[in-house]
This record gives structure tokens, C-alpha cells and sequence, in this order.
């Protein structure tokens, strides 16, 4: 007998965003789609608030998170305004260039939500946008961690799942969700085949975490990691000089990489360089993998245990 054929091409485009310009890091993120299709790939990736920026200043500059600091405010008024809202032109463009290139896109933003003119909170986010330009999928990260509070407000349990794509069913999760075991649970009951695992940097820890989340979850594994440069620091801040001596130094060195259903690398880590990692993946390497676990069928207790999930967006 003959196995079904099932396999695509993934892509994660390890490219820096043009920090704080929302119309130089869109043509950019479009160039980049339409390079990584001409190449193939039905699914492309893009790393954690790859629109536009992640706050990097906030573990590289002194004072940067103290009370009532002035560059940090004149920052995030700055990030405020080049951040996108999921409805707004700005997504619309990101569309088009899945429709045209028949591609499924999955994006991390800086999600702007403005509740009055001059106001607004902005969200960690994750979207998925289908090959035919529709968006497919909205989560905003659960609980910005640490210091990242300063920046962003808290999530919710809509967009925990997988969604069906060109691609296969496709999920994801943002950073350290990845150590939030009922939100990994969650997806895997969606039926996940390729899980998008969205890093500033995908080091030992977040390489662990992507690795062990294949492994459990029986699914491929796209560890999107971040570029990005003591030159990319806002210059509203002054920058210690052991760092503006050095200003094509990396704060953010990428490490993206594909995992496979058994844990194991098909793509090892890429390291301090600006590509486009890519693979072909066959999806019934999900099916063998599951013989021996799988945590939403054979390998799960429904009678033990259960899981509620509040999947309503919050109303602000």
C-alpha cells in the first residue's frame, strides 16, 4: 500500500523589522513573503512583534523601567503610533500579499487598540492570515512577563487554537506560554500539525521549550527567533557606551529553527545572520509519531482530567 502523499513547505523569515516605522517594515515584510514563496514555501513565519519591533531597550538600557522615565514614554508613544489595529490598512496590506502569493502568512505584532482618539493599550499578538487574505486567527499573549508589563496589557483565551490552513492546521503561542502548560494543552486539543513558537531570541531555554512542545504536542515546531542590533536601540535613550561603541553588536541573534513531531531538529538553529529558513516537512511523520504518545487521544485521561477554556476575546 501507498502512503498519502502530505507534505508543504514552512519558511521563518529571521529578518530585522525597520524599529518603530510601520510603512518601511510592512514593504519589507511584503518583499520578504514574496521571497520566501518564490522559493516555495505555502506557510511563512514571522518572529514576536516582528511589526513592529520587540522592546529590546527594556534589557539593554539602564533606567529604561524606572518610574516616570521620559524616553521610555517618548518611545511608546512612538511604538503606539507605528503599531497596527487587526482591522486597519496596515494588516490589509499583509493580506493582499498572502492572497497574491497564495501563502499562508502567521504575524507578531505590536497590536495597537484605541478605545478614544490619543489613547490606547497595545497587545502582544499573533495572527494568522490565510491564503486567501482572510485572518484566520488572532491571539494576544496571556501575560506579558517581567518588565514587558510596562509595555504591554494582559491577553486573552480567544485565538487558542489551531485553524485550518493551506498548510495544515496551524497554532501558536508567544514566548513564555510556551512554560504555561494548560494553554500548550489547550492547543494540542485543537489538533495542531504546525505550531508557530514565537521568541525575541530562540536561546538554550526557548530551544528546550520549542523542542519539548513537538515532542508533547506530536506536531512540527517553527521557532521564529528575532534579529536585531544595538543600532536598532531608540535613540531617546542613552545608550551605555560598553554597547554604542559596538553598534552592529546583536542583541537579538535569532536561533530560529524547524523541529520535528519526535523532538528532533529538521532545521537546525540558525545563529547572528538575516535569512529565510526553510523546509519541507511531510505531515505523516505526525501519525507515526503519535503511536507511542498522544496526549489528546490514547495518551490522555478524559476521566481523570478536564480543561475549561474562556475562548472570549476581553471587551475593554
Amino acid at each position: 500500500m501507498r502512503s498519502i502523499e502530505n507534505k508543504v513547505n514552512v519558511a521563518i523569515v529571521q529578518v530585522k523589522p525597520v524599529y518603530l516605522d510601520i510603512k518601511a517594515s510592512l514593504e519589507k515584510a511584503v518583499t520578504n513573503i514574496e521571497d520566501a514563496a518564490k522559493q516555495g514555501a505555502d506557510l511563512i513565519a514571522f518572529g514576536e512583534t516582528w511589526l513592529t519591533g520587540y522592546p529590546t531597550f527594556l534589557d539593554y538600557v539602564p533606567a529604561a523601567c524606572l518610574w516616570n522615565h521620559k524616553p521610555t514614554k517618548e518611545v511608546y508613544s512612538l511604538l503606539l503610533q507605528n503599531s497596527p489595529t487587526i482591522q486597519g490598512k496596515e494588516i490589509d496590506v499583509l493580506s493582499e500579499a498572502a492572497k497574491t502569493h497564495n501563502v499562508t502568512v502567521v504575524m507578531g505584532l505590536n497590536e495597537k487598540v484605541q478605545d478614544a482618539p490619543g489613547h490606547g493599550t497595545i497587545y502582544n499578538s499573533l495572527i494568522t492570515i490565510g491564503s486567501g487574505g482572510r485572518i484566520l486567527n488572532h491571539h494576544r499573549k496571556l501575560v506579558p512577563t517581567f518588565t514587558e508589563r510596562i509595555i504591554w496589557g494582559q491577553g486573552d483565551g480567544d485565538g487558542l487554537q489551531a485553524v485550518d490552513t493551506k498548510a495544515g492546521k496551524v497554532g501558536g503561542l508567544i514566548c513564555w506560554e510556551h512554560w504555561m502548560p494548560l494553554a500548550r494543552q489547550t492547543l494540542h486539543n485543537s489538533a495542531e500539525q504546525i505550531h508557530i513558537a514565537v521568541w525575541p531570541t530562540v536561546n538554550e531555554m526557548h530551544q528546550m521549550a520549542s523542542r519539548h512542545y513537538a515532542f508533547e504536542g506530536r506536531c512540527f515546531v517553527l521557532a521564529t527567533g528575532l534579529i536585531s542590533s544595538v543600532d536598532d536601540l531608540p535613540r531617546q535613550f542613552s545608550i551605555p557606551k560598553e554597547l554604542s561603541d559596538h553598534p552592529d553588536k546583536l542583541l537579538q541573534r535569532g536561533g530560529s529553527a524547524i523541529i520535528g513531531p519526535d523532538g528532533q531538529y529538521v532545521v537546525e538553529p540558525v545563529y547572528d545572520e538575516e535569512t529565510i529558513v526553510m523546509a519541507e516537512i511531510d505531515l505523516n511523520k505526525i501519525h507515526e509519531e503519535s503511536m507511542t504518545l498522544d496526549v489528546t487521544g490514547h495518551y490522555t485521561r478524559n476521566d481523570v482530567f478536564s480543561l475549561q477554556v474562556n475562548k472570549h476575546m476581553r471587551r475593554l
